[in-house]
This record gives C-alpha cells, structure tokens and sequence, in this order.
C-alpha cells in the first residue's frame, strides 16, 4: 500500500467508462429504456451492482486504500451504434483517488449485464473499460477523444 498519510485531504471524482456490445437477438428484448430478462431489469440492475462494487473496491483490489464513498452515480444508455455506455462517477473527500473505484463500478455493471443477458446470447462483448476522467491529487486529467 502507499502511504498517503503527509498528504492533505481533497475533493476528487473520478469518471469511467465501459462498453459492452450486444447482438440484435438480445437488444431485441429492450423495451422503454431497460431490457427485460426474468432476473428483471438489467440496466436497473446493473446500476445497483456497479454501486456496491465501487463501495467494495478495496476488497477486491489488492493494496486499494478503503474509501468511503462521497457519492456514485451510474449512467446507462444505448449509443448511436446500439452499444451499452455504462458511466461510472465516483467522489470522495480523501488523501488519495478514487479512479479504481470508479473502474470497477463501470467494470461489474458491464459483467452485470452480460449475467444477466447471456440467456438470450452468449454473443456479448465487453469492448472497453477507461478512465474519461479524474479532478484532485496532484494533476487533473481529462481524456481527449
């Protein structure tokens, strides 16, 4: 573990991203703005898992500082090329980041969907998880796309 005890308590975010492409047989479930699947509502689902992980973060990552989160909020929509944009925003008031916290947060939502829609498909793909975004610490960072 890093030792962050010299360093000053600060106001951080984080912002991650996952993607995770569905087949046509699949989005053929989506109704309104969810996919309905007999465990329920998978974006709605995946949102409350992805919550819990980022609440769990250190138990998961070995030699992650124990956070206690601020705030985390998740966003779940369907892109222009029909792909699954899970958001994860993690905030915390602390002596180190909170990037990995919201890594995982996007990361198990994605696996949370893909739990819950491989009934229908094994044809998923979880293209992509990143950081878009992270503010306190020692610099800022923005992803340029």
């Amino acid at each position: 573990m890093v030792d962050v005890g010299s360093k000053s308590i600060s106001r951080r975010t984080a912002t991650a991203r996952s993607i995770v492409v569905l087949n046509d047989e699949i989005l053929s479930h989506f109704e309104g703005d969810d996919i309905k699947t007999k465990k329920g509502p998978v974006f709605q689902t995946a949102i409350i898992a992805g919550v819990m992980a980022a609440k769990q973060t250190s138990n998961l990552i070995p030699l992650c500082h124990p956070l206690p989160l601020d705030n985390c909020k998740i966003k779940i929509e369907l892109n222009d090329q029909r792909e699954v944009v899970i958001e994860c925003t993690a905030s915390v008031s602390a002596k180190t980041g909170v990037e990995m916290e919201a890594l995982t947060g996007a990361s198990v939502a994605a696996l949370t969907i893909y739990d819950m829609c491989k009934a229908f498909s094994h044809h998923i793909v979880i293209k992509e998880t990143r950081l878009l975004e992270k503010t306190g610490g020692k610099q800022d960072f923005k992803l340029e796309e």
